[in-house]
């Protein structure tokens, strides 16, 4: 199986202060505004995306754009 990768865009960051983690919400991209969302709007017309973050170097900004890959583990 090969990887699968999916454009979401950063829909909001929950800091709860220092030395704790960050709830992040992640939606698929929606629109047509270049022609690469508008491939991966057709592949991913909807998703959603939330995790937790205790990694200080993982920051993500809220209307981003980030490419994930998804990679079966054997």
């Amino acid at each position: 199986m090969r990887d699968i990768r999916a454009k979401f865009a950063c829909a909001s960051v929950q800091d709860f202060g220092s030395n704790r983690p960050a709830a992040v919400e992640f939606t698929a991209v929606y629109d047509a505004t270049t022609e690469e969302n508008a491939r991966f709007t057709k592949a991913t017309p909807s998703g959603k995306i939330s995790m937790t973050v205790d990694n200080p170097d993982a920051v993500f900004e809220p209307g981003a754009y980030y490419h994930v890959t998804f990679t079966k583990v054997e």
